[in-house]
């Protein structure tokens, strides 16, 4: 359907955060000056507490301002690329974000040279308390601020340490030509689809063709990946940390152990991972699999539709668990409060997100079909981040309300563990059953396992290149078969080329990132354990840790929840929980 046969109900309150287009530029404009404003403050921090109290208020307010205008910019334009005033808004929100950026460069550093016994004395003050964590953490990283001449230097060469990430983007999504498959398209998108096909001899002609494009590319393509790693050692250098490595986990304070601790927990769980690929060619009738079979659906059932409406009940009853002002929050949002922009309409982003800002409803932009139910999974995934959003602004000042993506991840992994077992306990229907376990268990290997395995390349070609050596094609490929190999273990059978899949990873140009997704499902699961089988305790330990926002360090909010992901064994927990599915799943299948 086209934008403007969307109901109103269906579609997200963005009139809650803006009246219309001619309003947000009149606030633009007015946030415009409040910004150039910071600018007067500039080589005057120092000079006494009431000083830095006006110029970080100012920097607070000019901030909260922008967030709301590049989030109402950013829903119009999503909803509707196609309309013009959604493409203006956009891209004046972008320059507003901009001159944010430019206007408050010099602040920080010139934050971190005020007398830190001095500094630590104003912050004393009662009326700095929204401004503490702001400045903690602004402190913990002075060590690796440069000094202003040379963050300039690092700042000018930021839009050229993006070219190969850029090459990259633009030769995997726009220049390689995959073919044909059956008469269709063989893109990102559909390729996925191809590898769920029933016909093997469809995955087969997918999979090589898709292989094929990449082997024809591959010494480019590993080129611009060792140009993306030399770039991150280059930045971890210059700003003195002992390796590239530190260099992604400082700014978190995540310590190294948690990276390494991850791969280790995944290795001594290779028999489990094992067992179930060995049960995945027992269901699949064959001795062993090729690498286009791992996705092949295990158990197939007919799944029912099911409306928004009856998603939303399904939803309410999953996350009952988490108490009846969650549960009536969320499904508020989901239906009388409009958090959610619904249906599919031309112009409108595919996929789904959570955006919110400090003072407006946290948004969910979605998709939904009936006849999926991974939608049923997508609209609680999003419910999840949003009711993150909705507490951490609720409980925080609006400097220490951003929380980090290694927290995110938790808050909506854990929602779709809550429907995963309330949608198995509550069938009947053994095939069906079967069909959500097997389901569930395909989303563990794909974020715990794969991940982890990804996470691991990375770590190895990094350690590599900052040992003196160089990442040729030949290294890459032969550690990532190496992977493939220990991770998928001697029921999968690989072609020459499956080592490729090392150059087709967009995420491998965002360094050392992969691994938050394995530790969110990790920690989602522990702490979804506690509070199934805890109590108010368990319950309160979890929402405390989702209204916490950004006052903490992720490892620290997450330790109040009752999970420390410094230690294995929240990984071994999550392992544990995938064996038992396994379990469960044997114990309904004929033998």
């Amino acid at each position: 359907m086209k934008r403007s046969e969307q109901r109103k109900e269906d579609t997200w309150d963005l009139e809650s955060l803006c009246p219309d287009s001619a309003t947000w530029k009149e606030e633009a404009q007015k946030t415009l000056s409040d910004i150039l404003r910071i600018e007067t403050y500039k080589g005057k921090l120092a000079q006494g507490s009431d000083m830095l109290y006006e110029a970080l208020c100012q920097l607070s307010k000019s901030a909260e301002k922008t967030e709301s205008l590049c989030v109402y910019a950013t829903c119009l334009h999503e909803c509707d690329g196609t309309d013009s005033t959604s493409q203006e808004l956009a891209g004046l929100a972008s320059t507003l974000q901009a001159r944010l950026v430019q206007s408050t460069s010099w602040m920080d550093p010139e934050i971190m040279t005020i007398d830190p016994a001095l500094l630590s004395s104003w912050l004393e003050e009662e009326r700095f308390e929204d401004y503490r964590v702001y400045i903690s953490r602004l402190l913990h990283m002075k060590e690796h601020t440069l000094s202003d001449q040379e963050e300039r230097i690092l700042a000018l060469n930021s839009e050229a340490s993006e070219a190969c990430s850029d090459a990259f983007n633009d030769l995997n999504d726009i220049d390689l030509d995959f073919g044909e498959v059956k008469g269709q398209a063989l893109t990102h998108a559909s390729y996925s689809a191809f590898m769920r096909s029933d016909d093997e001899e469809v995955r087969k002609d997918a999979y090589r063709k898709l292989y094929h494009e990449y082997f024809c590319h591959r010494h480019v393509l590993s080129r611009l990946y060792a140009g993306s790693v030399n770039q991150d050692i280059f930045h971890a250098r210059a700003r003195g940390y002992e390796s590239s490595l530190q260099a992604a986990l400082f700014p978190d304070n995540v310590p190294q152990d948690v990276y390494t601790n991850l791969i280790d927990g995944i290795h001594s769980s290779f028999d489990a991972l094992h067992r179930y690929y060995s049960l995945r060619c027992r269901l699949l009738g064959k001795e062993k699999i090729a690498h286009y079979d791992v996705y092949l659906p295990m158990v197939s059932a007919q799944e029912k539709k099911i409306s928004y409406d009856e998603a939303v009940c399904l939803i309410s009853e999953a996350v009952r668990p988490l108490g009846e002002e969650y549960r009536s929050t969320l499904v508020r949002g989901l239906t009388s409060e409009r958090w959610a922009d619904r249906y599919e309409n031309e112009g409108k982003r595919s996929g789904a997100f959570s955006i919110s800002s400090y003072r407006s409803k946290p948004f969910i932009l979605t998709s939904y079909r009936d006849d999926i139910l991974s939608s049923v999974f997508t609209l609680i995934h999003e419910g999840g981040h949003s009711m993150h959003s909705f507490l951490s602004a609720q409980n925080n000042s609006f400097m220490q309300y951003n929380y980090t993506i290694f927290e995110a991840e938790v808050a909506s992994t854990f929602n779709e563990e809550l429907l995963s077992r309330y949608l198995i306990s509550h069938t009947s229907d053994g095939r069906l059953k079967a069909h959500l376990i097997a389901s569930r268990m395909d989303d563990i290997v794909a974020t715990l396992f794969r991940q982890t395995m990804f996470a691991e390349f990375e770590l190895l070609v990094h350690q590599e290149v900052e040992s003196g050596r160089v990442a040729t094609l030949d290294f890459m490929r032969k550690t990532y078969r190496g992977l493939l190999e220990s991770y998928f273990g001697d029921r999968v059978v690989f072609e020459d080329e499956s080592d490729l899949e090392c150059l087709r990873i967009p995420h491998f140009y965002r360094a050392f990132y992969v691994y938050k997704y394995a530790t969110g499902i990790s920690a989602a699961i522990a702490l979804c354990n506690k509070v199934l089988e805890g109590g108010d305790k368990e319950r309160n330990d979890y929402l405390s840790f989702l209204k916490s926002g950004g006052s903490k360090y992720p490892i620290d909010s997450l330790k109040c929840a009752g999970v420390d992901m410094r230690y294995k064994e929240s990984v071994l927990s999550a392992v544990s929980h995938f064996t038992s599915l396994m379990d469960e799943l044997e114990s309904l299948l004929p033998r």
